[in-house]
């Protein structure tokens, strides 16, 4: 059997469902201009797959335990040394490997989150393989790595899991993250290189982009202020302002007011059941079970993302006051009012918690 034939039956050695590339492609109309994908006249990538957990199932114990220990450590050792040479030069020779789908579009320059999903080229993805970034500004410029990614499961609790993301196989459960330094602003090109059977494999490279003049609040910046429906503002027909099943729990704040008080919040854009990317479902399920540990220390804040939850309406005017294209994106933000952590696209519990914890302190 070669390399091709164990990674394609390595996919399926649990007989578990692997999860579908739309959820980082397929974003809606309102993010698709911004969401950096792949790019699909490079090369060809081979069916390499990992089996994946569910989201839930069995006892109520299953799935992530809010606080548990951290995830295993980035690992870089043995991986190509670029020594100077350019990233074409670096992955030449590499076997061509998975295809790198990038899960944010909003970098900046600085060391900065970059989320990725790996895929075979049935688009089902790849879990928890030992990963590395290399980065350069052009295919023929020096490669910089390598950057150790750390791969994040999207899981929570059963009692926490939303109907939408037990109803779609395709829902995100997993991501990888790594921090990337971005020294200039502009294009980069970067590949992402796996271990997998003692072997090296690289992914063909895609583009993304380094822009600080968003103005998408970013950690360091000042809150926008803005007033967001709760319960009360609706009169307790919270299905005009969540389209989660069941509803979650993180609408009896305004904004406004937690601000005025002086209280860190936890910000979330997302619409579960009208967010094409298949992500925002599962991140709302962890912010819902991360505020049920930190929720007597912080609002939380779930904002939907469509006027009367129609996507043919246009988005909410407080998704526009935060000059938002692109969703599921979460805010942590502090007494003083400033963001000090911003997630956008997939993210795990533990990445939540460090971001919730941070803006404690």
């Amino acid at each position: 059997m070669d390399l091709l034939d164990r990674l394609e039956a390595e996919s399926y050695r649990n007989g578990e469902p692997a999860e579908d590339a739309s959820h980082f492609a397929n974003l809606p109309t309102v993010a698709r201009s911004r969401f950096v994908k792949a790019n699909a006249v490079v090369l060809a990538v081979v069916a390499a797959g990992v089996a994946l957990g569910g989201c839930g199932g069995g006892g109520d114990n299953s799935g992530a335990t809010v606080g548990e220990a951290p995830p295993r450590a980035a690992e870089t050792s043995g991986f190509p040394n670029p020594s100077s040479r350019s990233l074409r030069e670096l992955i030449r020779n590499l076997p061509s490997g998975p295809e790198l789908a990038p899960s944010v579009s909003m970098l900046r320059t600085g060391r900065d989150r970059f989320a990725f999903g790996l895929f075979d080229r049935g688009n089902k993805q790849i879990a928890d393989l030992k990963v590395a970034i290399y980065a350069s500004q052009g295919l023929d410029e020096t490669a910089r790595g390598p950057y150790g990614a750390r791969f994040e499961p999207i899981s929570v609790k059963k009692r926490f899991v939303s109907k939408q993301t037990v109803d779609d196989p395709d829902a995100a459960r997993s991501v990888y993250v790594t921090q990337l330094p971005l020294p200039r602003t502009g294009g980069y090109t970067v590949a992402a290189v796996a271990e997998f059977d003692n072997r090296f494999i690289a992914t063909a490279p895609v583009q993304v982009t380094v822009d600080n003049n968003s103005k998408v609040p970013a950690p360091g910046d000042r809150a926008i202020k803005v007033h967001t429906p709760t319960r009360s503002s609706v009169g307790g027909d919270i299905g005009q302002i969540d389209t989660r099943i069941p509803p979650d729990s993180m609408h009896e704040v305004d904004l406004a007011d937690a601000l005025d008080r002086h209280d860190p919040v936890l910000l979330l854009f997302a619409t579960p059941a009208l967010c094409q990317s298949r992500v925002c479902g599962p991140v709302t399920d962890v912010a819902e079970e991360v505020k049920s540990e930190y929720g007597d220390r912080m609002d939380f804040i779930h904002m939907e993302i469509y006027n009367d939850n129609d996507a043919n309406k246009g988005t909410r005017p407080q998704f526009n006051a935060w000059h938002l294209d692109t969703e599921p994106v979460a805010f942590a933000i502090n007494r003083r009012g400033i963001v000090v952590e911003r997630l956008e696209g997939a993210f795990s519990a533990r990445e939540l918690i460090a971001a919730v914890r941070r803006a404690l302190r």
